[in-house]
């Protein structure tokens, strides 16, 4: 065979193999376009609908039920049997974006005596309540919430702990002193709802 027939017969192998990619190209293209696309972002459910709240004030661990019950979300609180007491608690609305946000406040104590702070916030877009120069992120990775992964932060005299779900923001405030006992504390952490609560 000639020098130029065998040049010929490379060309054309050369072409035919990329007229074959093209095709192949081409038939992929066509069969994704005709499949509905199921990853198609989901529109995002909308949180629970708010209204304006009386503010609500407790001092007694048995009438937590009551302040749960009247929350858009589940709130967060320690687990019976995990040694905290509890202290106080108070609901009420905040000042949010031109409406309002819902804040749960719980106070308890360890008992040692020394005092944490469990939020639960609606709506969960909600962290701006949270800015504070004073707070700065910290070179330890937060605690699982619930099997949710957190965010930790620090000042001065404080750990600063919150996680977001679909619907709020949960806040775990407590005192630096109390840096080795985080994971701990965080194990006894749940979300309730007034039938979670009165089970107990």
């Amino acid at each position: 065979m000639s020098p130029e027939k065998k040049w010929m017969g490379r060309l054309l192998r050369i072409l035919g193999g990329f007229m074959l990619l093209v095709s192949m190209a081409l038939i992929t293209v066509s069969l994704i376009l005709a499949q509905p696309q199921s990853d198609e972002k989901k529109t995002s459910e909308p949180g629970p609908a708010l209204t304006p709240s009386p503010a609500i004030n407790i001092s007694k661990e048995e009438e937590l039920g009551s302040l749960i019950s009247s929350f858009p979300i589940p709130v967060m609180s320690f687990m019976s049997g995990s040694g905290m007491r509890f202290v106080s608690a108070t609901a009420s609305d905040t000042a949010y974006h031109g409406g309002f946000a819902r804040m749960a406040t719980l106070y308890w104590q360890t008992p040692e005596g020394e005092g944490v702070i469990l939020q639960s916030i609606c709506p969960a877009d909600t962290l701006d309540l949270l800015k504070d120069s004073e707070w700065h992120f910290s070179q330890i990775a937060g605690p699982t919430l619930f099997g949710i992964p957190t965010v930790r932060m620090e000042n001065e005299s404080m750990i600063r702990i919150h996680a977001t779900t679909e619907n709020g923001l949960y806040v775990f405030t407590l005192p630096a002193s109390l840096s080795g006992s985080v994971s701990f504390l965080s194990r006894s952490l749940q979300l309730f709802t007034a039938p979670d609560r009165d089970a107990e």
